[in-house]
């Protein structure tokens, strides 16, 4: 008879925070799936917990995900955390789930902490209806898509940020939303917990050098509801040029652009080899 996997909540930072129940199950289980086992040894260590733990990250998800459902499946019992938080959100604990429900594992919650939801709390932002957008990839095109497609997104958007490419994101997120009300929570739950009430411009320009250390939650605003305004060809070509420098050809950025304003590719293009 196949066993279990527990999706375990782990403190944010506060290890008081950790649940009986959370204890509980981490005490019982065969072994343990750990983002990171030396986190995790430190917690088991506070907890006097003493179990077999299989290192599961992103980079290894592949193999050590079939290791792990086979273990499962031959009737052991698993408990799934991460470094922090909540497995499986803004996680490679999400593919490990998916593998588990289609190996007709059973999957059961021991719920915990989890950074977004803390951080819309304590913000004081409009949160009736938000957008948990997780890490901005560093990939150029991804990173670019990303940021368009929330361009004109009207509820409050929530991101995760590590303290070293915090000044990239801002100045990505300035450029690309325009000035948007924001919070920026850190050190959820510990000494230093923090939340800066500012906006994207003035925060793109004051961490451009300030440094912030912990772990970083962004929440913007969503876009204003007023009239669209309307967008020129100059509009569509300073696009276009963007997507050249970045290595696009002539030909591909004219349509990329296009499909981005709703201009016509024939105008853009003729407009671009004018300039050339």
């Amino acid at each position: 008879m196949a066993g279990i996997l527990y999706i375990v909540g782990t403190p944010i930072g506060n290890l008081g925070d950790m649940s009986p129940r959370a204890v509980e199950t981490l005490s019982v289980v065969d072994f343990i799936a750990a983002e990171d086992t030396r986190v995790t040894l430190k917690l088991l260590n506070h907890f006097d917990i003493k179990k077999p733990m299989i290192s599961y990250f992103e980079h290894n998800r592949r193999e050590k995900g079939e290791v792990i459902v086979g273990k499962i499946l031959a009737g052991e019992t698993c408990a799934l955390v991460t470094d922090a938080g909540m497995p499986a959100v803004s996680d490679p604990g999400e593919d490990l789930v998916r593998l588990c429900h289609e190996s007709g594992i059973q999957v059961q919650s021991v719920p915990g902490p989890t950074a977004f939801a803390t951080a819309v709390a304590l913000s004081g932002m409009s949160v009736g209806r938000f957008t948990f957008e997780g890490f901005l990839s560093m990939n150029k095109v991804s990173r670019r898509e990303h940021l368009e497609s929330i361009k004109d997104e009207k509820r409050t958007m929530v991101f995760y940020e590590a303290p070293h490419k915090l000044s990239a994101t801002l100045k990505d997120l300035y450029e690309t939303l325009g000035n948007r009300e924001l919070a920026i929570v850190r050190e959820i739950t510990k000494i230093h917990e923090e939340v800066i009430r500012t906006d994207l411009e003035s925060a793109a320009v004051k961490y451009a050098e300030d440094k912030l250390k912990g772990e970083i939650v962004l929440i913007i605003s969503g876009k204003p509801e007023t009239e669209d305004e309307e967008v020129t060809l100059e509009d569509a070509i300073s696009l276009a040029k963007v997507y050249i420098a970045e290595g696009m050809g002539i030909s591909m950025a004219a349509k990329t652009a296009a499909k981005q304003t709703g201009l016509k590719k024939g105008d853009i293009y003729k407009a671009l080899q004018e300039e050339e």
